[in-house]
């Protein structure tokens, strides 16, 4: 059976509308209504939401709908392909502050060391006018 057909008898079963439904999963009517008619499928959190709510479990509402766990399949891949994405910006962002910070400590020493061999040269001019 597939999960819309499943969603439906759920919700007649528990004596609800899909405007009721729709205002206690915080969704649309037109929303629920798309899950049920399967032009669409809810995502995983609304998938418990709606398990809770009907009192049926996970395994009652998903199983034999290959469509649906396809979906929710794909949904995750998506969820863990950005998590990479996220992960590789946040690690491009900490090297570019690195490189900056490395950068201004580069030119910082170049100063430095420009002023340790003036204070050198002075020092030498100065042992040399002593002699």
């Amino acid at each position: 059976m597939e999960i819309g057909v499943k969603l439906k008898e759920a919700r007649i079963k528990s004596g609800l509308t899909q405007e009721n439904v729709a205002e206690k999963i915080q969704v649309s009517r037109q929303t629920i209504s798309n899950w049920e008619n399967e032009k669409s499928f809810p995502d995983i959190v609304n998938v418990i939401k709606l398990s809770d709510l009907y009192n049926i479990s996970l395994d009652q509402l998903l199983k034999g709908d290959e469509a649906m766990i396809e979906h929710l399949e794909k949904s995750t891949n998506i969820v863990k392909s950005n998590e990479k994405l996220i992960a590789a910006i946040i690690a491009n962002v900490l090297l570019m502050i690195l490189f900056i910070l490395f950068n201004g400590l580069i030119i910082e020493n170049h100063y430095l060391i420009m002023a340790a061999r003036f204070l050198a040269l002075q020092q030498l001019v100065c042992y040399f006018i002593r002699l």
